[in-house]
C-alpha cells in the first residue's frame, strides 16, 4: 500500500510541533542565562524575554487549537544545538569578562533561529488560508525581531566593550 504523499498542511503542523519544543527550551534556558549574566541590562533582556517567550507559547497553542491538533512539541536539534552552546558559554567562561558577550551571541542565535521559523510558518499559514495563525504568528515574529535589535544595541553599547576591556 503506497504511503500518502505528505503536504504543506503536514509540514505546517511538523515546525509547529518543532517551534513549540523550541520555545519550550527557551522558556527553561532563559532563567539560567538571567543568572549567569553579569551586565545588568543583559540580565533583564534575559528576563523581558522569559516573559515574552510565555506568551509566544500561548500563542502556538492558539495555532494548534486552529488546526484542531493538541498542543505538542516534537524534538528540535537545531535548539538543543543552540542552548548546549549557551550552556558550555555558561561552563568555559564562568566569571570571565567574555561571559555576556558568549550569552548575547548564544541569544542571537536563538532568535534568529525563532525568526526563521516564524517567518516560514507565518507565510505557510498565509498558503494555507490560515489568516488568525497569520496574525498570531507575525506577533511572535516580531518580536523575536525587537528581541533581537535589542540584543546588537546591548552587545554594541555596552557587552562587548566589557569584554574586550
Amino acid at each position: 500500500m503506497a504511503k500518502e504523499a505528505k503536504k504543506l498542511d503536514d509540514l505546517f503542523h511538523d515546525t509547529l510541533k518543532d517551534i513549540y519544543f523550541a520555545e519550550k527550551k527557551i522558556l527553561s534556558t532563559l532563567p539560567k542565562m538571567a543568572k549567569a549574566a553579569q551586565n545588568e541590562e543583559l540580565k533583564a533582556a534575559f528576563e523581558k524575554h522569559h516573559g515574552e517567550t510565555e506568551g509566544q507559547i500561548e500563542r502556538l497553542e492558539e495555532v494548534f487549537a486552529l488546526i484542531e491538533k493538541k498542543p505538542q512539541g516534537k524534538t528540535c536539534d537545531a535548539i538543543i544545538g543552540i542552548t548546549d552552546e549557551g550552556a558550555e558559554i555558561m561552563d568555559e567562561y564562568e566569571g570571565s569578562p567574555a561571559l555576556d558577550a558568549g550569552l548575547l551571541a548564544a541569544a542571537q542565535a536563538v532568535e534568529h533561529y525563532e525568526i526563521s521559523r516564524y517567518g516560514t510558518l507565518k507565510t505557510w499559514a498565509g498558503m494555507l488560508g490560515l489568516n488568525k495563525a497569520v496574525q498570531l504568528l507575525d506577533k511572535t515574529l516580531q518580536e523575536e525581531k525587537n528581541t533581537d535589535v535589542a540584543l546588537t544595541q546591548l552587545a554594541e553599547t555596552a557587552v562587548n566593550q566589557e569584554a574586550a576591556a
